[in-house]
């Protein structure tokens, strides 16, 4: 499939985090670089004579996304090793991965998997614990901002945050790398985690709507239906914004989906 884990390359940074193997594929400061131009050139702007210029706050941006996303697959990996499983983490260009070493593939929300022996309680569990950490990060750093007075102009470029005022007021970060580092933390783990958390299989939300609905009594094939037909809401509104990536990416989902779906016999 198009969203798996990369081969390994000598190009990789390896290192360990609490007990964890995490190997950062060379892939990954591509993406980082193609999602963070457009952002760093605007700080660039914003700050025009005080701005160390483009390359540097490409560079800090990359630094943020790094930790960001390290976050969020900590919090699936911490929460596999609760249950008894350790596991190392995979960074690339489509985000990140827990891996099991049972072989178990999960996180950063993109992989197509075998069915695993996990009951629905403990997908949920482990599904749920990576962006909900991602999340409570850039909380943290949101609130430590708020309460000395600085406003979150990361909050101003959220869909729906944006409409909250006050998370906005108080007074501008002055500095282009206080502003700076705000931005390019506040901004990506809290759209990554939301888009993660999409109900779409096998993103983290498509993983804890299937292990809710399982829950309740439901079948497979019905997180299925869910999971296909927000995929192809997606991949219409990226197509209508003119978001082709986006667009791209939900339609392989929607494909893997439907394919998944006639395996369970859930024809049209």
């Amino acid at each position: 499939m198009l969203l798996q884990q990369p081969a390994e390359s000598p190009y990789d940074l390896r290192f360990q985090l609490f007990g964890f193997p995490i190997r950062v594929a060379w892939t990954f400061w591509i993406g980082a670089v193609v999602f963070g131009y457009g952002l760093a050139d605007m700080v660039d702007q914003l700050f025009q004579d005080s701005s160390p210029g483009r390359f540097p706050l490409l560079l800090l941006w990359a630094a943020c996304l790094l930790v960001s996303i390290i976050i969020h697959e900590l919090g699936h990996a911490l929460a596999f090793r609760t249950l008894g499983i350790e596991s190392s983490i995979v960074l690339y260009h489509f985000g990140g991965l827990a891996i099991p070493r049972s072989g178990r593939t999960t996180g950063g929300g993109f992989e197509f998997a075998p069915v695993t022996r996990l009951s629905p309680s403990q997908d949920l569990f482990i599904a749920a614990s990576g962006p909900l950490l991602q999340i409570a990060s850039a909380m943290v750093l949101a609130v430590g901002l708020k309460a000395a007075g600085y406003g979150v102009a990361a909050f101003g470029i959220i869909p729906g945050f944006n409409r909250i005022e006050w998370l906005q007021e108080g007074q501008p970060l002055a500095t282009v790398g206080m502003f700076a580092i705000a931005l390019f933390y506040i901004l990506p783990s809290v759209l990554w985690a939301l888009f993660n958390l999409l109900p779409v299989y096998p993103l983290d939300g498509g993983r804890v709507a299937r292990a809710i609905i399982q829950l309740a009594g439901g079948q497979i094939e019905q997180s299925l239906w869910l999971s296909l037909v927000v995929a192809v809401l997606m991949a219409v509104w990226g197509l209508q914004s003119g978001e082709i990536f986006i667009t791209l990416l939900f339609a392989s989902l929607a494909m893997g989906n439907y394919q998944m779906l006639q395996q369970y016999g859930g024809r049209f």
